[in-house]
């Protein structure tokens, strides 16, 4: 099988389910995005981070994988059904894994400034691009329904990944970049 189709090239692209829609479509800007996530965690996990930080954040991978597939598809066209993907369990994991990186932590007093390592700037950038994710399926439910619970997992995730970019600091004995106000 070739990795090239030519079926895109003049601008449209093929949801799962068969329908084709221009490459700027809401879907396609959310799925994107949930793709470009997967993509800065895998960069991430080549920072030589703790098994414990790789089994979970191998987990999320997964599940954005399947995130992905999922608001890639045409359901008017499909049996395939978006509410069934996400599972409470899942948003839950997220924040006990939260909770528990958390309280290895002073609490925060201050605003922080990615970077420090680069891990922890590697999941600052995780972070962001987890906030615009959750952005671009919101803006996507506006047109196309999506389980509530993908919004709030994909929320989630930007927290566990601005607590982990403070517990990889921490775990190199390197201290956070306190925000200073411009004189």
């Amino acid at each position: 099988m070739k990795i090239y189709t030519k079926t895109g090239d003049g601008g449209t692209t093929g949801l799962i389910g068969g329908s084709r829609v221009n490459k700027n479509d809401v879907r396609l800007e959310a799925y994107g995005t949930v793709d470009e996530l997967n993509a800065q965690i895998g960069l991430l996990i080549t920072h030589g981070l703790k098994d414990e930080h790789e089994v979970f954040l191998k987990s999320i991978q997964n599940l954005l994988f399947t995130v992905g597939s999922n608001l890639a598809t045409d359901t008017s066209k499909t049996q395939h059904k978006r509410a069934s993907l996400m599972k409470e369990d899942y948003i839950t994991a997220v924040e006990r894994e939260i909770d528990r990186l958390d309280t290895q932590l002073h609490p925060l007093t201050y605003f922080t400034l990615p970077g420090g390592t680069p891990p922890a700037a590697q999941s600052h950038v995780c972070r962001t691009v987890a906030r615009r994710a959750e952005r671009r399926i919101i803006e996507m439910n506006d047109v196309y329904p999506v389980d509530s619970k993908v919004i709030i997992y994909v929320n989630r995730l930007s927290d566990y990944f601005f607590v982990l970019s403070r517990v990889l600091l921490m775990e190199r004995n390197v201290k956070e970049i306190a925000w200073k106000q411009p004189e």
